[in-house]
């Protein structure tokens, strides 16, 4: 396991970025009015042909809260990785936005690649927080080879996480910048929905601590504003999603 305690990172990107396709893939999806809500991850290609995964998705076991209808299930994450001649062997990286049911379900499978968290989301789950427990055995096997983040940390040119705590202790988000689109910032669960992407926003039923997910809100909103972002993709907006390309359709 390797340790990053570099927090503090330049504030713009490089100027070339290393990244030229960005794939999101919805692998499931809970049918809640008015449109649904989404469980996505994300795929990202360099120009050298490196592949880096965002989140794994929701396990083939998973049952839905008390009082929430059964998740209908698409094609998981390795079967959307097969539509494009991957294999979880042929991932480089895989970044945990944060350690919840609906983004760890496949983790195991990725024994080849680097996986990316911020410490305090590890920490805190390895202490026995029962809300990361239904998944443990995909985010703690043996095999994973973690590198554990302290803040906001620039992992390429023209790709960095930004620590958004407060829907858990440890939530990152993803800014990227695109050869032709541009920036785009994966707000992942730091911003559920795009109503909500305001400073006053209200606390969510699962945000751990209101008071750090409203101040991870403004330094998003700062974010898109300072870098001049051309896309933000919200957490689980299913009107917002069916506006988005979906693999094998991509961003470049």
């Amino acid at each position: 396991m390797q340790d990053n305690r570099n927090g503090a990172q330049q504030e713009s990107f490089t100027e070339h970025s290393a990244l030229q396709r960005l794939y999101l893939m919805e692998v499931a999806t809970l049918p809640i009015p008015p449109a649904g809500l989404p469980i996505p991850c994300y795929l990202l290609e360099t120009r050298d042909g490196k592949h880096i995964l965002i989140d794994s998705g929701i396990p083939a076991d998973f049952v839905s809260p008390p009082g929430m209808p059964p998740a209908q299930h698409g094609k998981n994450v390795v079967e959307q990785l097969a539509m494009l001649g991957l294999q979880p062997a042929s991932i480089d990286m895989l970044i945990c936005t944060h350690l919840d049911v609906d983004h760890t379900g496949y983790h195991s499978q990725f024994t080849n690649a680097e996986l990316i968290l911020q410490r305090a989301e590890y920490e805190i789950a390895c202490s026995g927080h029962p809300r990361f427990a239904s998944t443990r055995q995909q985010w703690d096997h043996s095999a994973l080879r973690y590198r554990l983040l302290d803040g906001d940390t620039e992992l390429l040119p023209g790709l960095k996480v930004l620590k958004t705590s407060g829907h858990t202790s440890g939530h990152q988000s993803v800014l990227l910048q695109l050869p032709r689109m541009g920036k785009v910032l994966l707000a992942i669960d730091a911003i559920l929905w795009q109503h909500s992407f305001r400073p006053d926003r209200e606390k969510e039923l699962l945000d751990e601590d209101e008071a750090e997910a409203r101040a991870s809100t403004i330094k998003l909103l700062e974010v898109a504003e300072h870098e001049h972002v051309a896309l933000t993709v919200f957490g689980h907006d299913g009107q917002q999603w069916q506006t988005l390309k979906k693999l094998p359709a991509y961003y470049e």
